[in-house]
């Protein structure tokens, strides 16, 4: 796991907790903030993903498909 998996998954539950105390406090602001958290959590931990998942295909070895 790389640091842009593991800083992505943190924004991500960042943001649902965010998202979670919106809806509870019925805060929209807080709500829609923690969505765009949320979503940008995950695109961080697919760009980590990605990236991991290249760095294996480099390595000797490897099949490569």
């Amino acid at each position: 796991m790389n640091k842009d998996q593991v800083k992505g998954h943190i924004k991500e539950a960042k943001g649902k907790l965010k998202e979670t105390a919106g809806d509870v406090t019925d805060n929209q602001t807080l709500k829609y903030k923690g969505k765009a958290q949320k979503i940008a959590g995950k695109i961080q931990a697919g760009y980590g993903d990605a990236k991991q998942n290249f760095n294996n295909a480099r390595k000797p070895g490897k099949s490569n498909p």
